[in-house]
């Protein structure tokens, strides 16, 4: 993925380590406003990565814990991208079967999943610490679900 940013980079602190994503304003401006006004309001702080996938990806954002939740704030309209693919360590915006219901809820990706492509929003890339992420507590059956999960020390913007 070509890093087209402005700079702006999302940081999750986990207790492995320092994430940083590289916001993506150029294909998701609506979704990198989102994340930058949740980090900077402390909303991420303590949220827990709820669903935790082998091989798929890490979901967080949930302050309820239980992947029903989000912000205060209306959700957000789809912000597909027809060119970005959605390749090892992707965040993306979660959402239900409605295309336009993002909210605070973000994942990122452990492997390429094509079949996400052009189906849900990406806004950034992590770029440095993605062995962090690696280690993360994964749920169980098909669903994820994590018992016990970790969750996002503090989360910032840096520019």
């Amino acid at each position: 993925m070509t890093d087209t940013t402005t700079g702006k980079k999302l940081v999750l602190e986990l207790k492995d380590g320092k994430v940083v994503i590289a916001l993506r304003p150029d294909l998701a401006p609506k979704a990198v406003e989102r994340l930058e006004t949740l980090a900077n309001d402390g909303f991420y702080n303590g949220v827990k990565f709820h669903r935790v996938i082998e091989g798929f990806m890490a979901q967080g954002g949930d302050p309820t814990g239980t992947g029903t939740g989000g912000s205060s704030y209306p959700d957000l309209p789809a912000e597909f991208s027809q060119t970005a693919t959605f390749d090892r360590g992707t965040l993306g915006m979660a959402r239900t079967m409605d295309p336009n219901s993002a909210n605070s809820q973000f994942f990122i990706m452990f492997d390429r999943v094509p079949s996400l492509d052009g189906q849900y929003t990406i806004a950034g890339q992590v770029i440095e610490g993605m062995e962090h992420v690696d280690k993360i507590k994964r749920g169980s059956g098909s669903s994820g679900m994590v018992q016990n999960p970790d969750h996002i020390i503090k989360a910032y913007i840096e520019n």
